[in-house]
Formats: C-alpha cells, structure tokens, sequence
C-alpha cells in the first residue's frame, strides 16, 4: 500500500492499534506509549522520567517492531564522546583517505539511555540532530533518516553521578512523561508474563507484529497539520504560556518554543482522539506533560516543596477557559 493509498482513518486506527499491540510487550505504561505517538506525529522528542527497570527500553523496542521503524540504543556514561553518538572520521588504509562512519544517531527511533549520566559536551552532540534532523561532521552537514525520534530516559536528578540537562536541550523535547512503578496489580500482570516463559529479548516470540508503518505516519501527520484550531483556543494557548511566566514560584517560564510545542501536540491528540478540530480540553490534557520541562521552580518555592506541575495545576485553574 502507497502512502497516497492510506486515508486518515486508516493512519488513526493503525496507530491506534499500536497501543493493543504493545500491550503485548509493556504492561502499565500507556501514557509513555501514547507520548511515543504523539511525537512520531509531531516530529518530537520525549523525555522518560523513571527508576531503573521501569520497561523504557522494553517499550521503545516494542514500538519500533510495531511500526516497522529502525532503532538503535546508546547507554550513555560518563566516558561517552560526542563522536560515539553521531559519528566520526575514520581513516580508510586501503584509499588512504578519511570516510565518515555514521553513529547510532542514524535511526528512526533513538533510545538515549540514562542521558543524566553523560557529561554536557556529549548531551549537546544530540542538539543539532534534534533541531535539524541533520549531523555536522568536518563542515558537512548528513541527513538523518525521516522519521527521526530521541527517546531519552533519565534518572530522578536526586540520584547519584548526574548531570542535568541544560534549559535549551530541555526546551527541546515535546513531552516529558515521568514513568511511576506500576500499580499492584499491573505488576502481578508482568510477573505472571514471566513465569509463562515471556522473554523481552525476543519480541517475536510475544506475538508482536507490525500494525502501522511509516505510510501510516506519513499520512497521519499530513492529517494532523489539517486539524483546525479556533482562535480563542490558540489565545488560550498564549495566555497558560504568558501566566507561568508571571508566576511568582517560577523563575523560568514556558518560552515562544513551548507555545508552539503545546500547540501541536494539542492537534495530534484532538486528532488520535477522532476529531479534526481542538478543544480547550486537548490543551488542558497536554499542558502538563508538555510544559513541565520548560519551567524552572525559584530555590525558596522548591524548598517549600512546590513542583512544576503543582504550578501548572494552579495555572490551568486559573486562565480562563474559552467556551
């Protein structure tokens, strides 16, 4: 099937269908399935907030079986160079000239293990490839494969050798979903997998199978960019974005960037939920996983125990809603 000959409903139900299907794999983890969606749709990044062992590279995996997409994982460590990430100049003996060796940045899906525990001069080698979809080597800019997503993961910035992502690496994720230990029974779930033979490592063997592909990608963002937004909702937008910037708990509000990141996001959810126009609700779902990472909490208001997402909370209750 040709990407002309897939309409916008059947890119919805393929996708859709995704979930189910790695259901198959990851138990309890439907928002971090969903936010991996939602960032194929709208050319994202999603960040991955969690303790070790929470099924994030399970899950990454499992969606690139789904979808047919190519993915390759980078642990990274703190004797990580930025060339082990995107690629370097190697010396070829038998022409005596320098080729390049692409990295594992050359994928669809990258999964960026533990990004907190690598220093910043490697944290940034992922800058240009997640603004310009491109790698700058020896002056020479190389396209990266479309579609191209990071999935990174990190530890909670409590834990032990980590390094925090800098505001403007953070300003450019999409989404950052914190992923919780499963509930109880969820976990019984997992356990019972395990002891019926369930091996991670072999995906094929748990009965996963591809149920969309990048035809359906394609077809669904071209749909997505069609979903209408009235203009009170694009002001409501404007006015959660402008309110934490005059937060008195905030010392860094959502940027221009973060506008535009929740507005987006917005139309592929109003659009996986079936329509094809945004209500306020659709904001009011994204804002937190959205703006979360853009914001910066004052010392005084951290040490009062104040989250990003309590200011959000306060935020939407707030801003007037548009009717």
């Amino acid at each position: 099937m040709t990407t002309t000959e897939v309409t916008a409903d059947q890119a919805r139900q393929a996708l859709v269908a995704l979930r189910t299907e790695i259901g198959k794999a990851v138990v309890g983890q439907d928002t971090a399935v969903t936010a991996l969606v939602l960032a194929l749709l709208c050319r994202g990044h999603v960040l991955l907030e969690g303790v070790p062992g929470t099924a994030k590279t399970l899950m990454v995996r499992a969606l690139s079986t789904a979808m047919r997409l190519d993915n390759k994982r980078v642990q990274f460590t703190p004797d990580l160079m930025p060339g082990d990430v995107t690629g370097s100049l190697v010396y070829d003996a038998k022409t005596s000239e320098f080729e390049f060796r692409p990295g594992p940045v050359f994928t669809n899906i990258l999964l960026a293990d533990e990004i907190n525990r690598t220093p910043p001069k490697t944290q940034a080698a992922l800058l240009e490839a997640m603004e310009e979809r491109q790698v700058t080597v020896d002056g020479k800019p190389r396209k990266l494969p479309v579609p191209f997503v990071v999935a990174a993961t990190q530890n909670p910035v409590e834990y032990e050798g980590t390094y925090p992502l800098p505001e403007a690496q953070l300003d450019r994720f999409l989404l950052k979903v914190t992923l919780d230990i499963p509930p109880r029974d969820a976990e019984i779930a997992v356990l019972a997998r395990h002891a019926q033979g369930f091996d991670p490592r072999d995906l094929a063997a748990a009965g996963l199978r591809p149920v969309a592909g990048p035809e359906d990608l394609e077809a669904a963002q071209h749909a997505v960019r069609q979903v209408a937004v009235r203009e009170d909702v694009l002001a409501y937008v404007v006015d959660l974005c402008r309110a934490t910037r005059q937060s008195p708990s905030l010392q860094l509000g959502v940027s221009p960037r973060g506008a535009t990141a929740l507005l987006a996001v917005s139309r592929a959810w109003a659009w996986l939920s079936g329509r094809d126009y945004v209500i306020p609700d659709d904001v009011k779902a994204m804002a937190r996983p959205c703006l979360r990472h853009r914001v910066q909490v004052r010392p005084e208001a951290e040490l009062e125990g104040v989250s990003p997402d309590a200011v959000l909370e306060s935020v939407l209750a707030t801003v007037p809603v548009p009717r």
